[in-house]
């Protein structure tokens, strides 16, 4: 795999941040949520604004939960939503998922949400997150694949957005497609033992769209992604924000129907 370093493409806009705050264990860890125990101890690797973070530790407690992500900035959101829901069994670290500062066998679950997508060696990450788990523990990650996303009605700008995104994640080092090699990456992390599944998010209601609509049509003109666009040379600022009035025009769609498909793997340490 390569040996550089990725960039994570989304960045840590308010908008990005307003996306991820609506992902739940529910909606987006329901193929591990079975095998959780209370008492577990349990490992979150990239934990985000900390929404999935904070049900796992309901879900595990009185277990401890270690929720980790790349720079204390990052960890802001997360600590802010376990405060607000008063949850003492919560742990914060700064860790880089490609060498995770915890000795082996630590966690009976490792968790990872839409992280390995972003990894320039996702093999590398699973055989760090199966080396801190128990023997007969679980490895789980969630990941999407943009090449399986599809919507109605057809607009020609989003056919550009996605076009754009998957080249963006790509220059950046990551897999925008990832959800499907999951299981050959925990295959070549050395996993004999992998239950895979897939899922998606359906985002048809009104209130669905204007949520999921508007997050991208303001990500696409203020976030990272739209930084990186217009510095590569991958967009203008004009075409930017035409990809933003045809977000627009998808939420004002009654019709308006958007699936996100993803890959799931539970792994067997």
């Amino acid at each position: 795999m390569s040996g550089r370093e990725a960039v994570y493409t989304h960045g840590h806009h308010e908008s990005v941040l307003r996306s991820h705050r609506w992902r739940t264990a529910a909606n987006s860890a329901g193929y591990l949520v079975p095998h959780l125990r209370p008492g577990m101890s349990l490992l979150d690797v990239g934990c985000g604004p900390g929404t999935i973070t904070a049900d796992l530790a309901a879900l595990v407690a009185p277990g401890p939960v270690t929720a980790v992500e790349i720079s204390a900035q990052a960890l802001e959101a997360a600590r802010a939503e376990v405060a607000a829901r008063e949850q003492d069994n919560v742990e914060f670290r700064v860790a880089n998922v490609m060498a995770l500062d915890f000795p082996d066998a630590a966690f009976d679950v490792v968790h990872a949400h839409q992280v390995l997508q972003h990894l320039a060696d996702p093999v590398g990450a699973l055989t760090e997150m199966r080396r801190v788990c128990r023997p007969g523990g679980l490895v789980a990650a969630r990941d999407g694949d943009y090449a399986g996303f599809v919507w109605f009605p057809a607009i020609p700008a989003l056919d550009e957005w996605l076009s754009l995104y998957r080249r963006l994640a790509a220059d950046n080092g990551g897999e925008p497609d990832a959800g499907r090699r999951l299981l050959s990456w925990a295959r070549a992390a050395g996993f004999d033992d992998v239950t895979t599944s897939s899922s998606t998010w359906c985002l048809a209601t009104p209130e669905d769209r204007g949520w999921w609509g508007e997050t991208w049509a303001e990500r696409i003109v203020r976030s990272d992604i739209a930084r990186q666009a217009v510095s590569s040379g991958a967009a203008t600022e004009d075409e930017l924000r035409d990809i933003a009035r045809g977000w627009r025009d998808w939420i004002a769609s009654e019709d308006g129907w958007f699936s996100v498909l993803h890959g799931e793997i539970l792994c067997r340490a």
